[in-house]
């Protein structure tokens, strides 16, 4: 077998896609002429990913601005390939730590591989060849909104493409259907493929999920779960991606997970019960083979919580969410239950970023949304936290790596007076994705004191990834949880409101994982913390101003006798006493226990401006981006 770096195959074309959001399909046929009709590249063209990362755009001649003081190291870094990228959910590494330093854990949510950037600021990401090229891969299951099949076959081991089995699970139900259409024809080309249309309930909702499931010739299993389409222009956009550990076959009863009993909201047997009801949603002659092979497999090593939607309505008086399994925001709200607060007394913050902002509406996102997002385990009771929403502006669109191209996959309307309202409520949230722009000094600033951009090597990848993050408090310096998902902000995707009987009614098809630090708590304390441009934290040792910290206790001077009867002094005592605190703390720092969260952005974050507008696909854009292209909106004739 010849090497995977001469073997695999390379698709740097750009396809088009459809809008995330509900009533995205209305934008998809002008997206695609446009791009047609502007000599766009398709999934056909024989251009190299090396001729596209060569060009970079104008406004950002060089990417040295943002990767400056912050040049990674690897020995494994080469060009257009991703790093570290079989490292599964979490892995303990010493790294560089000394021996007072905490144990340092590999961040459970990873970023994807973007062609367009540099090498240095792909450390440790994740292309979708590094999931779908292991040779052992025999049976794949993937599920997805917008499919280019040929991009994903592409994806595929060149020696065993045609031996895996590939099942494609799509939402386009509608017989005339236009991405329905491609797949079929595309899917004629392979004999190892199958086409599987997902169940829709609501006839308003969409396909989004985006997972892959892997069964391997091994004898194990591994579960994917992503924010992108399965389309070349996706894969050069910001996204994200969990990966499960390799999970073995079950050969005997399941035991409890760790730090978790069995069924708990984060344990492997939960996520298992969860994931397998999401399955089932599908009906037995979609999924059934699927859920019943997967049943056979050990779910133990998995530390996160599946966070899932279904079409369909539920009602919450009639469901035990300890045995049964929610779905949209009731389900975020009973796993936020259990996790604790990292303090009482500070103001923790919420970062919400998606891709898509959907009709929603004020009272819905107060009232059932961010109270959603707010809870906590108590005690303690923690302050409400403020909450910001990061969203790209015209201007970060147009400097990205594909220009207003990305604009296509990228929604917030604000044409008329409900969504001008709208924006209204949303604006004092609103914080930009790059937020390199001239006004950024004037707005790090906490007090008097300026703080130090921490740089996520993200501000020229367009964002469709969708996270939520709740930081213990406005620093931003420790986080209490961190979701990833494919559910943008929409009530088709988190659900509608209550009714007067109960129920809440869902539209789409939505999956993602929660992570928190407890997870991982083996008797030691963790705390999760985020990471810039790699994907391990940082080794924190006890530095001098900590130790200074334990000053030496004041008393009346005299003399008083140890525990050996010598008489000592109170100055000799103190003494004794600030090493022994210092002891204390050097053994309490060096159990804790580290794990990063990957950041997709910089922080910190930084507001719009008053005349600052969110990126809006319908609106034509006359200034040219880097490849000298404008953008005529979607509904543009």
């Amino acid at each position: 077998m010849t090497s995977r770096s001469n073997k695999r195959r390379r698709v740097s074309s750009v396809d088009s896609k459809r809008d995330d959001s509900s009533d995205s399909e209305v934008f998809e046929t002008s997206a695609t002429a446009w791009a047609a009709a502007s000599g766009r590249r398709t999934s056909n063209d024989n251009d190299s990913p090396s001729k596209r990362a060569s060009i970079s755009p104008p406004s950002a001649r060089s990417f040295a601005q943002e990767t400056h003081g912050h040049v990674a190291k690897s020995k494994t870094t080469v060009a257009g390939k991703s790093m570290a990228s079989n490292l599964g959910s979490s892995f303990l590494r010493g790294g560089n730590n000394t021996s007072h330093a905490p144990k340092s854990m590999t961040s459970p949510i990873q970023l994807s591989t973007v062609n367009g950037l540099p090498a240095s600021n792909n450390i440790a990401t994740v292309s979708l060849s590094d999931i779908l090229g292991d040779p052992l891969i025999k049976e794949c299951w993937l599920f997805n909104y917008c499919f280019d099949i040929d991009f994903v076959m592409s994806q595929l081991d060149d020696d065993t493409r045609d031996l895996v089995q590939v099942k494609i699970v799509h939402g386009s139900w509608k017989t005339e259907d236009s991405n329905r259409l491609h797949i079929e024809e595309a899917a004629k080309r392979y004999q190892n493929l199958q086409t599987i249309t997902a169940y829709m309930a609501e006839m308003y909702g969409t396909h989004h999920s985006k997972m892959i499931i892997l069964f391997r010739h091994d004898g194990q299993a591994q579960v994917n779960i992503t924010t992108g389409n399965f389309l070349v222009r996706d894969w050069s956009m910001s996204q994200a991606v969990w990966r499960s550990p390799l999970l073995p076959l079950q050969l005997s009863p399941p035991l409890p997970n760790h730090a978790t009993s069995p069924l708990s909201i984060g344990s492997g047997l939960r996520f298992k019960q969860d994931l397998l009801a999401y399955l089932k949603a599908y009906g037995h002659s979609r999924t059934g083979s699927l859920t019943a092979e997967l049943a056979r497999y050990d779910f133990s090593s998995i530390r996160a919580a599946l966070i899932a939607s279904v079409p369909g309505k539920q009602n919450l008086r009639s469901i035990d969410p300890e045995q049964g399994t929610l779905w949209g925001w009731p389900a975020l709200r009973h796993i936020l239950s259990f996790i604790k607060s990292t303090s009482a007394e500070a103001k923790p913050h919420i970062v919400m970023q998606c891709s898509s902002v959907a009709s929603i509406g004020e009272k819905w996102m107060q009232d059932t949304f961010l109270k959603a997002l707010a809870v906590t385990s108590v005690p303690p009771t923690p302050q409400r936290p403020g909450f910001s929403l990061v969203f790209p502006t015209a201007d970060e669109v147009r400097r990205s790596v594909d220009g207003y191209v990305s604009g296509g996959s990228i929604h917030m309307k604000t044409q008329n007076a409900a969504q001008m309202k709208q924006l209204a409520y949303l604006k004092p949230m609103l914080c930009h994705w790059a937020g390199d722009h001239e006004s950024r000094s004037e707005r790090d600033k906490i007090g008097s004191n300026p703080l130090p951009v921490r740089q996520a090597l993200r501000r020229r990848a367009a964002p469709h990834i969708k996270t939520y993050i709740r930081f213990s408090d406005q620093s931003m310096a420790k986080i209490d949880w961190a979701m990833m998902t494919s559910a943008n902000l929409s009530k088709q995707a988190w659900g509608e409101a209550t009714s007067a009987g109960g129920e809440v009614r869902i539209c789409s098809y939505e999956i993602g994982v929660v992570v928190w630090p407890a997870l991982w708590d083996e008797g030691d304390e963790t705390e999760m913390v985020p990471v810039f441009g790699k994907d391990m934290p940082d080794a924190e040792a006890i530095n001098d101003e900590e130790l200074d910290e334990e000053t030496e206790p004041q008393s009346a001077v005299g003399e008083t006798a140890n525990d050996d009867g010598e008489e000592t002094t109170d100055e000799e005592s103190g003494k004794g006493i600030r090493a022994q605190r210092i002891a204390e703390k050097v053994e309490a720092k060096r159990k804790r226990r580290r794990v990063g969260l990957r950041m997709p952005y910089d922080l910190p974050l930084v507001p719009y401006a008053k005349d600052e507008m969110p990126w809006c696909a319908a609106i034509p854009c006359t200034e040219p981006d880097w490849t000298g292209r404008t953008w005529p909106g979607f509904h543009a004739s």
